[in-house]
């Protein structure tokens, strides 16, 4: 495992928020998200390993730990036993769709994030006959089949765990439209940081 002198602060604080988080889920009994916290340990320990070889740049760091918090938070429960992620944030479009709810903010800012994990991983080999269009559509696509990873662990747990909060075909279908959204920002945000 390689961590820089600067990254030590993101990785003690990811560590700390995991803690409290897996504290707070104990407590609640809430054994979806004591699954997710196990989820994201891996992705960290992942992350970790192969940072010696790629060296995430730091604000892609705080961007996967903010992720993370944000994630773990939507897995607090209320006082009405639902979760944060279920929360809409604003109306709009009604049900059965929802929209704009918690979770689909955190899908389009978590896969902003991935898509740029991606790059960094992956940039080595984009060279620059590819041109954006091509690299941009490459790190959106692999930023895109961790959001299919993504999809695969939410089905896992509604297979091992007999109540989630992770919802049927709509919400798997919005999971992924608001995947590509945020995928997509971050391929511009990438073209406009190489200008």
């Amino acid at each position: 495992m390689y961590i820089a002198s600067d990254q030590k602060k993101i990785f003690i604080s990811f560590l700390t928020a995991l803690g409290i988080f897996a504290a707070i889920f104990i407590v609640q009994k809430n054994f979806e998200f004591i699954g997710y916290v196990v989820v994201v340990v891996l992705l960290l320990f992942a992350v970790l390993f192969s940072n010696r070889q790629v060296r995430y740049p730091t604000y892609i760091l705080w961007g996967f730990f903010v992720w993370a918090v944000l994630h773990m938070l939507g897995g607090v429960e209320m006082e009405n036993g639902k979760v944060i992620y279920t929360l809409v944030l604003y109306p709009l479009v009604q049900a059965p769709y929802n929209i704009l709810k918690y979770d689909q903010v955190i899908h389009a800012f978590g896969f902003f994030v991935a898509t740029l994990v991606m790059f960094s991983v992956l940039h080595k080999y984009l060279t620059r006959p590819f041109g954006w269009t091509a690299a941009g559509i490459v790190v959106a696509m692999a930023g895109l089949g961790l959001g299919a990873l993504n999809e695969i662990v939410e089905f896992l747990m509604t297979v091992i765990l007999p109540n989630t909060n992770v919802g049927g075909y709509e919400n798997t279908a919005l999971d992924l439209v608001f995947n590509l959204f945020g995928a997509v920002l971050a391929v511009l945000f990438l073209k406009l940081r190489d200008k």
